[in-house]
């Protein structure tokens, strides 16, 4: 499928991973990759900071909307938005949609809402997907990019509607757990997409992972991204002493030895993530679409852009693959 069919396939793509895989930046890279095919995208975060704001060189996210990155351009790629959304303004947006805002004003000023908030088990997440599924049935955009929490709190934070509706009969929890479930359980509404290092534990983590949503939560997953993979540069793969000697002239012997023991380093640092790329392929019978390891501590734009171009050429791949 090309980028467009992708991201059109559903209109809340939920976006899971271990900590320290990328998942941020990944959500940052699907929102700019489905704006190119000229979706307009809605970006969601759950907490403050992350690198979201420094990839689109922006202000940091706040529950006031915002626009990430201006579309209309020559290639006719769409708007990026994005938003902070907490349990807290998701409560206070809730009651106001329900004519209730003088009530949120005087609940906030007292510190009622915190009360309300932490009363049962899940009930914050719950707030949280409810507010997500108002603004995909309110076509905030025509996709929403919610960047989940890490893949250990993911499960337990979309099974919360269903542990909401076990135990509350009746009235608006009960039926907005049931809203919020009848999103997650249809494809064409939300879809998880996975993320992971080509690592042995990140592996571990995103194969049961995939199985608990699939038979615990019902939800419809999208292609596993493989974040971080290292490219063999030219020469690298070959015979690298005819490459060295090519530049002997301007080599010291520490120079080439320092080259050689880099070389090493990487064709085994590649080794390993293929290793781990065809147990994930073993594993867990999704697609697989790869990003670049990016060599540097704080990406930005430029950075946003590559990624961009690595997931486009994946899913293009895909669309060729099942041709």
């Amino acid at each position: 499928m090309d980028p467009a069919r992708l991201f059109a396939a559903s209109r809340v793509l939920i976006v899971a991973g271990k900590g320290g895989v990328g998942k941020s930046t990944m959500s940052a890279a699907l929102a700019r990759t489905a704006a190119r095919a000229g979706i307009s995208t809605l970006l969601i975060r759950l907490t403050p900071g992350g690198p979201i704001s420094r990839l689109f060189a922006q202000p940091e996210l706040t529950t006031l909307e915002q626009t990430l990155h201006v579309g209309g351009g020559p290639d006719g790629d769409a708007d990026v938005r994005g938003r902070l959304v907490t349990p807290d303004k998701a409560l206070a947006e809730y009651l106001a949609d329900h004519g209730l805002a003088r009530i949120t004003r005087r609940l906030a000023s007292t510190g009622a809402i915190d009360v309300v908030t932490t009363a049962a088990p899940g009930i914050r997440d719950l707030l949280v997907l409810g507010r997500v599924k108002a603004m995909e049935t309110g076509k905030a955009a025509d996709l929403i990019v919610l960047d989940a929490p890490a893949a250990g709190h993911a499960v337990s934070f979309l099974q919360s509607p269903t542990g909401l509706r076990r135990a509350v009969g009746a009235g608006p929890i009960a039926t907005q757990a049931d809203d919020v479930l009848a999103m997650l359980a249809d494809p064409e509404r939300c879809r998880v997409m996975l993320v992971t290092l080509a690592e042995e534990t990140p592996v571990n983590e995103v194969v049961e992972t995939a199985f608990a949503l699939e038979d615990e939560i019902g939800v419809a997953l999208g292609p596993v991204i493989v974040n971080g993979l290292v490219d063999v540069p030219q020469g690298l793969d070959g015979d690298l002493d005819a490459l060295l000697a090519t530049n002997a002239p301007e080599l010291s012997t520490n120079d080439v030895a320092a080259l050689r023991d880099a070389a090493a380093f990487r064709m085994r640092w590649a080794s390993r993530q293929r290793e781990q790329l065809a147990r994930l392929s073993d594993s867990l019978p999704l697609a697989q679409l790869t990003t670049p390891q990016l060599f540097t501590s704080a990406p930005g734009p430029r950075e946003l852009e590559i990624l961009a171009d690595s997931l486009t050429i994946g899913i293009n791949k895909l669309t060729e693959d099942a041709a």
